[in-house]
């Protein structure tokens, strides 16, 4: 039997590729948490647990009427930003994956109604959502990436993450899972940036939006994900990156509005250029993810 040993909900923000010194200039003279968070959740979860394989939910791979994931032997490869390329730009990455389990996932998805798709097109693109996060964490681990559909609602992600789960279940190897996105994601006007770039939270781009993600961090953090499920409705009017898709496919792969598990802050709650960002880890209890 295969098991989710750890998840987390990740920030993935182009800044924390760039130089310190740059990073510095653009909040004040501070570090943006976000960069130290990463390097302790390697030293202090990755170095520990020693996952098989990682798996991203990617917030900026959106596929149109499937769900999609990478089942390439390896990817590797050189990365720039179309967004944001003078940032972001010739990064290099080498992921090992997963083929297998890869296959697994989408045919268990299948088989619960849930369209998808196992893809190892080498010319896949990849996306800098899963690059940004595994140029701090990976170490050799397979890494897998799943695309958001954009037709899919709420409990389209909820059913793609359990049958996920499921096929993890069956898979034999120790997993992690990564929701690589953002709360709230809404960017200030193009006239007004240069004004909130700093990572206080102060700069998210309304007090309703910081509110809105700061009540689902205490959820978290008190492990009541069934009302982060259950208020989707309200919380999407604050524009959720992808839909929230990356947190829904993460938290039904650990028990959706069963899950308890609560979860622990590795960063502070930041802004960026009006969006609300935090790394959220959740461990696994030595009972399960959840109890019946």
């Amino acid at each position: 039997m295969g098991e989710i040993v750890g998840a987390g909900f990740l920030s993935h923000i182009p800044p924390i590729m760039l130089p310190k010194e740059t990073r510095l200039e653009l909040n004040d003279g501070r570090e943006i948490s976000l960069v130290p968070g990463l390097k302790r959740l390697r030293s202090e979860i990755f170095d520990t647990l020693r996952p098989d394989t990682v798996i991203v939910f990617d917030s900026h791979w959106f596929s149109l009427f499937e769900f999609i994931i990478t089942s390439h032997k390896r990817r590797k490869g050189i990365y720039t930003s179309e967004e944001v390329p003078r940032g972001l730009k010739q990064i290099h990455y080498d992921m090992a994956g997963n083929p297998d389990i890869a296959v697994k996932i989408a045919d268990t998805m299948n088989e619960t109604g849930v369209r998808a798709t196992a893809i190892d097109d080498p010319y896949l693109p990849v996306n800098y959502a899963t690059v940004n996060v595994a140029h701090y964490l990976n170490q050799g681990e397979q890494w897998l990436s799943v695309s958001i559909c954009q037709t899919a609602q709420t409990e389209d992600f909820l059913d793609a993450g359990a049958a996920l789960g499921e096929a993890v279940d069956q898979s034999g190897e120790r997993v992690v899972l990564i929701g690589s996105g953002s709360l709230s994601h809404r960017f200030w006007p193009m006239k007004e940036l240069d004004k909130h770039e700093a990572s206080d939270p102060k700069h998210v781009i309304t007090p309703e939006a910081r509110a809105a993600d700061e009540q689902r961090i205490s959820w978290w953090e008190e492990g009541n994900h069934a009302a982060v499920i259950d208020t989707m409705d309200e919380f999407l009017k604050f524009k959720p990156e992808a839909h929230f898709g990356p947190y829904l496919m993460m938290v039904a792969a650990i028990g959706g509005r069963k899950c308890i598990t609560a979860g622990r802050r590795y960063s502070d709650y930041e802004n960026a250029i009006g969006t609300g960002q935090i790394h959220m880890w959740f461990d696994r209890p030595e009972s399960g993810w959840y109890s019946n």
